[in-house]
């Protein structure tokens, strides 16, 4: 850019999770440090990247953003093994389904494994609570809602983010271990994005287990019988991304099977 070396030259650097970031005098430019090279950005720019949205996205939003990614990577790279459960955040399951949660988490956590859940109440709050009764670790990775989400009273190491989607990522990043118990939109959203990153390669693939087969038995029929078999979305195999089982012991069993190649268990 024909201005970057006058405003090179009128920088300051700032504080806070962006070390290398600096922020010129001028308004309209942000420059930053890459591996030792300034680089220079309009505002502008930065804001075209949401273009065709209806609303305006301030550059400022973007780096709330990469501070969020930044804090969860930071966070969550002490946990070298560690099992993420997943579920729904109300109260009101039917069958037993928290009790179920709170065992997995328990047996799982006298084995090694970091508990993680997405830090609120339901499902999330007996992940925490079966891994502090084992006295183990109790991480919780929460989002910032107006509504229904609180960190629950079992959670011992947390992170809050304002954004879903770098929850989700922190989320998928954590653990060698997803287990989905029942939810709503959230869990679902979070299994499709688990079994697509397995599907599609983008990470190695990792044990996805679901929980409780009254409740997951007509999702999974009709992924093999609409999408699999009548449609051809997706192929036979990727059926075998995920496993169902019906409780807490089946559940820690087909883990300890699935983990043998990987020696999570002693």
């Amino acid at each position: 850019m024909a201005n970057n070396q006058a405003i090179s030259k009128k920088t300051v650097k700032t504080s806070g999770p962006f070390p290398h970031l600096k922020m010129p005098f001028k308004n309209d430019t942000i420059c930053f440090v890459s591996k030792g090279k300034e680089v220079c950005v309009p505002t502008s720019e930065l804001v075209k990247l949401f273009e065709g949205r209806n609303r305006e996205v301030s550059p400022w939003t973007i780096f709330r953003i990469m501070s969020e990614f930044i804090t969860g990577f930071e966070f969550l790279k002490k946990y070298k093994k560690a099992v993420s459960i997943m579920g729904s955040a109300r109260v009101n399951l039917q069958n037993g389904v928290y009790e179920e949660a709170r065992d997995l988490a328990f047996k799982l956590s006298k084995a090694g494994f970091v508990v993680i859940s997405g830090g609120g109440p339901g499902i999330m709050e007996a992940a925490n609570k079966g891994a502090f009764e084992a006295g183990g670790r109790s991480v919780g990775i929460n989002i910032k809602l107006p509504f229904e989400q609180r960190t629950n009273q079992y959670v011992k190491e947390s992170e809050s983010f304002d954004f879903f989607f770098t929850r989700k990522v922190m989320l998928e990043f954590a653990s060698q271990v997803y287990i989905f118990f029942p939810g709503g939109f959230g869990t679902l959203d979070e299994f499709f994005e688990m079994v697509t990153l397995i599907q599609t390669k983008k990470i190695d693939p990792v044990p996805v287990i679901l929980v409780n087969r009254e409740f997951w038995s007509p999702l999974v029929n009709w992924i093999k019988e609409t999408i699999c078999e009548k449609n051809g979305a997706i192929n036979k195999e990727d059926m075998e991304i995920f496993h169902l089982v019906d409780n807490a012991q089946e559940a820690y069993q087909v883990i300890k099977e699935l983990s043998k190649s990987k020696h999570l268990f002693n």
